[in-house]
């Protein structure tokens, strides 16, 4: 069976980043649909997973390629107007001071401490 399936994917394009988007799409409208009961998720539903099918299914790679590229342009453009997300630090907390709002950076884990801002040379008490 999987040899049978394998000849018949022969000379297709398969799964990109837009088809696993557009099935994933497909998937969360049903389970919307079924909580909410409201039928135009239905529908986006069914034409999201019979659009990702043909995507799947088509010999037409540059068609398929080109518009992979497109969903991965807008995508980056998206993602490029989020706010970046910093990797947490565990072993120090950041604090703004209440002056002027510069970040302070102090170890976790020592109880009250009064911290002096570095730029304004306030001083605040804060619980790290």
């Amino acid at each position: 069976m999987r040899e049978r399936f394998s000849r018949f994917m022969q000379g297709r394009y398969g799964s990109d980043q837009f088809g696993r988007f557009l099935m994933v799409v497909g998937m969360i409208s049903i389970l919307l649909h079924i909580v909410i009961d409201f039928s135009p998720l239905y529908y986006i539903a069914i034409a999201s997973l019979l659009f990702g099918y043909y995507r799947m299914l088509s010999r037409n790679f540059y068609k398929r390629r080109r518009e992979n590229s497109k969903y991965l342009e807008l995508k980056s453009k998206v993602l490029s107007r989020l706010p970046e997300r910093k990797a947490r630090d565990p072993y120090h907390r950041i604090f703004k001071c209440p002056g002027c709002g510069q970040k302070v950076r102090v170890p976790k884990g020592r109880g009250k401490v009064a911290i002096r801002c570095p730029k304004c040379s306030r001083e605040f008490i804060r619980k790290t």
